[in-house]
């Protein structure tokens, strides 16, 4: 089969594999949908073995990209027993491999194996940028008749993320709640957030992605580059400051923002990955009563939870796509999502 391999220094390549085969405990997937993340983008953009130095792989052989599978289940491996997984069931897959049975694994907590994360699809272990992918067949999460594979793709990383930051926020519908960057995770939050009943500020530097923030039920839109964003929430909100706050751009001065601009007893949340902050922790922190809590990405039950809460409300996580591609078109795609000016990307198969 042909698939997507990020060959170093923003190339791409599509490359044979062979059609996987399930072993014991293992499913393979037929790939109907696979989406595409911000954080592929350090892969992308990293040296050729670079990435995989960095994550202790040493000259780890190339794996298929893309770590937000969604499909069919078309092979059973040795084991499987038809409540884990049946010929035909659709699924959003769990993208991470953990040692199963641990206090974390054992909760749906694979990222957190006690014993390390054994593999993270597209990254460290193959991805769904394929026809075909293979996964134990507890990394399976049901995705509802209601939804589309595009929509479970988003769930499997992007949407799922945001979802579980939402959640560790304990964000309720009386709360106003301020999310700075509107990228894939950003909007999803948005839109989440809204549909929960929450008055959502949205904020971010590109004015193209405050309108999309607007369209997806945004109340009060900020653009830190023209006004300061603090100042700006704390009027938006009688001078309080939000209930709560979401980081979702990564950036330092967002991150300290975002911290500074909760109220008393607020909390705020990091999701974006890497970098850095820098914060004054007596007047940021301490003497407000201000919690600060770091969510990484979800479990197969939270996955779950937040496919049902999507069904059930009839909510549009296909309108957070703007470009669809096919597998052929992955240089162009990842070319395009590189510049980090358009929405979120899926091969569709």
């Amino acid at each position: 089969m042909k698939a997507v391999v990020f060959a170093g220094d923003r190339k791409v390549e599509l490359r044979n594999f062979d059609d996987p085969t399930p072993g014991p405990g293992e499913v393979v997937l037929e790939i109907k949908a696979s989406g595409m993340c911000g954080s592929d983008l350090k892969f992308y953009r990293a040296a050729q073995g670079a990435a995989a130095r960095s994550l202790g792989l040493g000259s780890a052989e190339p794996v298929i990209a893309g770590h937000e599978p969604c499909g069919v289940v078309v092979a059973v491996g040795a084991g499987v027993t038809e409540k884990q997984a049946r010929i035909g069931q659709r699924v959003m897959v769990h993208h991470y491999r953990g040692c199963g049975v641990c206090p974390h694994c054992s909760t749906g907590w694979m990222q957190l194996c006690v014993e390390g994360v054994a593999e993270v699809y597209g990254i460290t272990g193959h991805g769904a940028h394929a026809k075909y992918m293979k996964c134990p067949a507890r990394t399976l999460v049901t995705l509802p008749d209601a939804l589309s594979f595009a929509t479970g793709a988003a769930i499997a990383c992007g949407t799922g993320t945001a979802w579980g930051a939402l959640k560790r926020l304990e964000l309720s519908g009386d709360q106003t709640l301020a999310v700075f960057g509107q990228g894939p995770v950003g909007l999803s939050a948005t839109q989440l957030a809204a549909a929960m009943g929450a008055r959502v500020i949205a904020l971010d530097v590109s004015n193209e992605r405050l309108a999309r923030a607007k369209e997806f039920g945004a109340d009060v839109l900020i653009n830190p580059a023209e006004t300061d964003p603090v100042a700006a929430i704390k009027e938006a909100t009688h001078g309080l400051g939000a209930h709560a706050t979401i980081d979702a751009s990564s950036s330092p001065d967002a991150r300290r923002q975002a911290v500074q601009s909760v109220r008393t007893w607020g909390k705020a949340c990091f999701v974006g990955e890497g970098g850095n902050v820098t914060l004054d922790v007596s007047p940021d922190l301490l003497r407000r009563q201000v919690t600060l809590i770091g969510s990484w990405t979800f479990s197969t039950v939270g996955q779950a939870e937040c496919a049902t809460f999507i069904a059930d409300r009839g909510i549009d996580v296909d309108r957070l796509f703007t470009d669809r591609w096919t597998l052929e078109q992955a240089g162009e795609a990842y070319g395009l999502f590189d510049k980090q000016t358009s929405g979120k990307g899926v091969f569709l198969f």
